[in-house]
């Protein structure tokens, strides 16, 4: 059999020769006094292209995402999620334990962004003796647990208007937010706009070894910069990171259109398979999920002996993501090899 061929996540990218060596030479100093010249130009620029005021290095999305409620809520109040949120089921209840707030889920429509009705109708009384008060929305693009699908900014601004008339902010984990753009053909500012604050990940599509910013106003970033601190995300000589994420915006970002061709070429090869189900109308970025009849974790395992790595999803669900560091050749051999699985 030939080399396993890794559809776990986007995640699992390498840095390349180009990356090491930027991050090899990157100019550094100590970021927790500020002094880092490379963190700062990967801030302004990140800020800039997100049409922002500001912007923060964080180690991890969910630590961005956490400084994001944290940030934006007080202990006692209420955060408005999606009920298939990545904030909601992998970021380990941490909005309740350090943050102090109650998640509220609702079951959006497919791309998990609500409508002004729904946000309407979930509307507290006010009543201060009974009922927290709620405080934050938070939104999601691409939606991760939905397929990477993609929520028209049309639909997102909707959102966010009422959410912002309900006297609301707006929070959007954006760790595939440069997928989303690619998707739709948009500058990745038209849909930041929609939000307050955002998350917006260097180790996914972009191929980098770690990072995610937080991204908003500038008075948002300096109680966005107490709480990256108190969590213990406070880095000293982290240039050596900002630097890939500066390659990668320069020589990763225009490319996300190919992987969202390998996942669709994913999807049809795999869509007459037996003992399984893929909707194709979901894939719409670099993420498919095959509904299987089988147990998912089974699947995973039978796939893994053909040489293909994937990750269980849900109790009939396996998820496969593609990437920069998988080819076309790759995905056509790993399409084959699933076959297989599935017809075992």
């Amino acid at each position: 059999m030939s080399a396993v061929i890794d559809l776990r996540s986007d995640t699992v990218t390498r840095p390349s020769e180009g990356m090491r060596q930027a991050m090899a030479s990157a100019e550094v100093g100590d970021d927790v006094f500020g002094e880092d010249p490379t963190v700062r130009r990967l801030e302004e620029r990140v800020a800039a292209l997100l049409g922002k005021e500001a912007a923060l290095l964080c180690p991890s999305g969910t630590m961005a995402n956490l400084i994001g409620v944290a940030s934006a809520t007080t202990p006692g109040e209420e955060v408005l999620v999606d009920s298939e949120s990545h904030i909601l089921h992998y970021e380990l209840a941490g909005t309740a334990m350090i943050a102090g707030v109650q998640l509220r889920n609702f079951d959006a429509p497919s791309a998990g962004c609500p409508t002004p009705t729904q946000l309407e109708s979930l509307r507290r009384l006010g009543d201060p003796d009974h009922e927290p008060r709620t405080a934050l929305l938070c939104l999601e693009q691409s939606h991760n647990r939905r397929g990477g699908t993609v929520t028209p900014i049309a639909e997102l601004r909707s959102a966010a208007d009422a959410a912002h008339r309900m006297g609301l902010l707006v929070h959007l984990d954006g760790a595939r937010l440069a997928n989303a753009a690619a998707s739709r053909g948009v500058p990745m500012a038209e849909f930041s706009a929609c939000a307050d604050s955002l998350t917006f990940s260097l180790s996914k599509g972009l191929g980098c070894p770690a990072g995610t910013l937080w991204v908003g106003s500038a008075e948002g970033r300096r109680r966005a910069h107490t709480w990256r601190k108190r969590l213990g995300g406070g880095m000293r000589q982290v240039g050596i990171l900002a630097a890939a994420g500066l390659f990668a915006l320069d020589h990763n970002l225009d490319r996300l259109p190919e992987d969202h061709r390998k996942a669709r070429h994913l999807a049809e090869a795999l869509q007459a398979a037996s003992g399984l189900r893929v909707d194709t109308q979901l894939v719409q970025t670099n993420i498919v999920l095959l509904e299987t009849s089988a147990d998912a974790t089974t699947i995973v395992e039978r796939a893994k002996r053909e040489g293909v790595l994937t990750v269980p999803f849900a109790p009939r669900t396996v998820r496969c993501v593609t990437h920069l560091d998988v080819s076309m050749e790759e995905v056509v051999a790993a399409a084959e090899r699933l076959r297989r699985v599935f017809a075992a």
